[in-house]
């Protein structure tokens, strides 16, 4: 049985471009330009992912760069109009006099980002164009899908490990947890104030096969994130 599962491991498979479908089970999107092209885009979180998904691109003849996109800041509280019996003209100058109040603009946000491709239009049609991303029907994802899905968002919590899913596409949940099951890895959906909502995976068996799946780490700075039964043993 071992062997079989090692069969669709990542390093059994030759890379594809069909494995950055990986991307688009969690936070990744696409963009579609006249039917004939498409670019991916996902945002990430740390220097090491960011480096391992642009060698993982390129392995794929696919360039890919990192930029940063700025995120909008708070919106400004907007001023109360004035009372009935209050002179408009004293409510403009006692706006006027009150010092703008400093506002704090959130650091730029770091995304992965392709060129408009024509060979990413087939992966684009296959989940659909952004806005509205859906999971292809029977989806099944192999080592090499699941590697790109940990290099982009995998990581521990509490002695458990989480993919995370699309924040914005909730519709996707259900069916990539029953596409994951269907790779082994039954899997529940995690969602906390404090966490963006994740496939969780808990249990040796179903991290083992998990870190079979993906392969070895994809460089130096992952080992804290990368799926490892013993791992799982000193943070539970």
């Amino acid at each position: 049985m071992a062997q079989q599962m090692s069969f669709f491991s990542a390093e059994a498979c030759r890379p594809r471009v069909a494995d950055l479908a990986g991307l688009l089970c969690g936070p990744g999107r696409t963009a579609v330009f006249a039917r004939a092209t498409a670019r991916l885009t996902v945002p990430v979180a740390d220097p090491w992912r960011a480096n391992a998904l642009v060698r993982a691109c390129a392995e794929r003849g696919v360039r890919a760069d990192v930029v940063l996109t700025p995120v909008s800041a708070p919106e400004p509280v907007a001023e109360q109009a004035p009372e009935p019996d209050e002179d408009p003209s004293d409510a403009v100058e006692d706006i006027a006099e009150e010092p703008e109040q400093d506002r704090e603009v959130p650091p730029p946000s770091p995304l992965l980002r392709t060129a408009f491709r024509a060979d990413l239009a087939p992966l684009a049609a296959a989940w659909g164009d952004d806005p509205v991303k859906s999971v292809p029907v029977g989806f099944v994802p192999d080592g090499a899908v699941l590697r790109m899905w940990v290099l982009a968002a995998g990581h521990w919590l509490d002695g458990t490990y989480l993919l995370p899913l699309d924040p914005a596409a909730p519709h996707t949940h259900e069916p990539l947890a029953e596409s994951l099951a269907r790779s082994g890895l039954p899997a529940v959906i995690h969602s906390t104030r404090r966490c963006a909502p994740a496939l969780r995976l808990t249990g040796r068996r179903r991290l083992a096969r998990l870190r079979e799946l993906v392969g070895p780490p994809a460089g130096p700075g992952c080992d804290d994130q990368w799926p490892a039964v013993s791992r799982m043993r000193a943070v539970s």
